[in-house]
Formats: structure tokens, sequence, C-alpha cells
């Protein structure tokens, strides 16, 4: 298996429950959605096992606008982190 994405995870989930397509679907959606909702509201999503996700603060800065290569102030983002577990490193190593 090269990638593995939504469509594939939700048809894992079927076989493996043996559940419709539609319900694994369900499944699948309500997960991500939920996990979205908690990072969306600053909340971390901590699996055991896998790993943690968090919202980091990117600082603002200065950057250089390439076309003019003038000097531009660039705001602070937020923007999401995935920082994995030891169990799921040392699984892939």
């Amino acid at each position: 298996m090269e990638v593995l994405n939504k469509k594939e995870l939700t048809r894992v989930v079927s076989e493996q429950h043996n559940l419709t397509k539609k319900e694994s679907a369900e499944i699948v959606d309500l997960l991500f959605d939920t996990m979205s909702v908690a990072l969306q509201d600053g909340a971390k999503v901590d699996i055991a096992g896998f790993g943690k996700f968090e919202v980091k603060t990117r600082a603002a800065r200065t950057g250089i606008n390439p076309q003019t290569k003038e000097p531009i102030q660039i705001p602070a983002t937020k923007i999401p982190g995935f920082k994995a577990s030891k169990s799921l490193k040392d699984m892939v190593r």
C-alpha cells in the first residue's frame, strides 16, 4: 500500500468490522470532524501510541516580496502540528 487516504481507510474499517462502506465512511468522517473541531477550539488531540496533534503559533516575521524585492510584514498565523509518539517512531524505523 503506497498511500492510505480517506477512501482506503474507510474500506479497511468496513472490511474489518463488517460494516457497510457508508457506515464506515460516517465513522471516519466523525473521527476527523471531531479532531478538527477540537483543534479549532485550541485543544490538543493526544492519541496514545500514535501521536499528538496541536495548534502551533507561527510568529510574525519580515519576508521579501520576490517580485519587488521589498520587505513585507508577514502576520502571525496558527498552524496544525503533529508530533509522533515514541512507539510510532520505533514502529516506522
